[in-house]
């Protein structure tokens, strides 16, 4: 058989249809916005110096992506050019949390540093969050169809064990089959990822992963996201301030002497 050109050759598209989508841009309370710039001001309040701090991004189970609240944990480490992260703290921080509310992202401060972008420390933490949420945040939004080099169709009671060597993948039916289209779920899951910095400038990323059940395959991606705040309502109050300069002098603490690994990542 002669083809005319290459282009006969090519496989077929495989067919793919969205269920849902993940999101675009970063939907924000305006009150955690507020909470996210007072604890840097609070650092350099208690602490009377600019540090790296981190902490998480919450939502709810009803509306996962979006940003209500800003969630501090104790930091593992706090330097005036590194916070450290772990999978770890971010388990036992979200079994701390209420019922309903869960952790949809990870924000911290490069403080008084030039650096207005994610440095290669962080590009670490963004996996070990992404990795963390993605169980409670995966959601089905694609249907992909998968395609099966040499699959062989067998009907139930109808072939012997030899029969099972066929192939690369056997499907046995109650009743005679030719052809099928098998299309895996894609599920998805996001991260928020923001940074911000002493003066209120501020860089934020959406990290997202996609993996089909049965082809196991997995892509992930990130880009840049705007950040869209709403007024639900909950306005920042004096108590508010007073209890995150608590949380502030107890969770947040220079450290003079970090470990040498730690100077080593620097």
């Amino acid at each position: 058989m002669r083809f005319r050109s290459l282009t006969e050759l090519k496989r077929p598209e495989l067919r793919e249809v969205t269920l849902d989508s993940l999101p675009q841009s970063i939907a924000m309370d305006r009150y955690a916005h507020r909470k996210a710039f007072g604890i840097g001001e609070m650092v350099l309040d208690v602490h009377g110096e600019s540090l790296e701090w981190y902490g998480f991004t919450l939502g709810t189970v009803e509306r996962p992506d979006f940003i209500t609240d800003i969630g501090l944990p104790h930091n593992d480490l706090n330097l005036q050019v590194y916070a450290g992260l772990s999978a770890e703290r971010i388990a036992a921080f979200q079994e701390s949390l209420p019922e309903g509310v869960v952790i949809n992202g990870w924000i911290h401060s490069h403080g008084a540093l030039m650096l207005k972008d994610f440095s290669h420390t962080d590009e670490r933490n963004h996996e070990v969050v992404l990795d963390f949420v993605s169980a409670t945040l995966k959601k089905p939004v694609a249907k992909r169809e998968v395609a099966i080099r040499d699959l062989v169709f067998l009907v139930k009671d109808r072939f012997a064990d030899e029969d099972l060597a066929r192939g690369s993948v056997c499907i046995i039916t109650d009743a005679p089959v030719r052809e099928a289209v098998i299309m895996e779920t894609v599920y998805g899951s996001f991260c928020h990822a923001i940074v911000v910095g002493d003066g209120g400038w501020h860089h934020q990323e959406i990290h997202t992963r996609e993996y089909g059940v049965l082809s196991g395959h997995a892509r992930t991606s990130h880009r840049e996201a705007e950040v869209v705040l709403e007024d639900t309502g909950r306005a920042w109050s004096a108590a508010d301030m007073e209890a995150l300069r608590e949380q502030v002098a107890g969770k947040i603490s220079p450290n003079k002497n970090p470990p040498l690994e730690t100077v080593e990542r620097m």
